[in-house]
């Protein structure tokens, strides 16, 4: 057993390291990919976050998520301080699949708004969850 080791010792890090990677998410949280829908109505509910839909005012238009407000990717370092003066406050940013509002979220923190996060899987995750969405600007 130790001489295999021994022998093939490039295969069993590649493999302690993949398997290392797969385990990640779950060590880590998954925090990285977001909030799911349920805990993102936990947080508007419980904790009264806001909704900063990230995405352009003709996706926004298109559907977002009920009460959000719209502050586009592009526009959201220098808006979002407007928007929503008190850092503290929680914030779920979302756009139509969770890929810009990961950006938004690293963003948002970096302006110091520490309780920032993204709502994993975006719009069509809150869709699929079944959750009220508006129309209109």
């Amino acid at each position: 057993m130790l001489e295999f080791l021994a022998d093939n010792w490039v295969l069993v890090a590649v493999a302690l390291g993949s398997g290392l990677m797969l385990l990640w998410p779950a060590l880590t949280g998954g925090l990285a990919a977001g909030v799911n829908p349920t805990q993102a109505v936990q947080m508007i509910n419980r904790d009264k976050a806001v909704v900063i839909d990230v995405c352009t005012p003709a996706e926004f238009a298109a559907g977002h998520v009920a009460g959000a407000r719209n502050v586009p990717l592009d526009e959201l370092a220098t808006r979002l301080p407007q928007v929503v003066k008190n850092k503290a406050t929680p914030l779920v940013l979302v756009c139509a699949s969770g890929v810009r509002s990961r950006r938004a979220a690293a963003i948002a923190k970096k302006l110091g708004y520490d309780k920032a996060v993204s709502l994993a899987g975006g719009l069509a995750a809150w869709r699929a969850a079944s959750l009220p969405v508006q129309t209109g600007g």
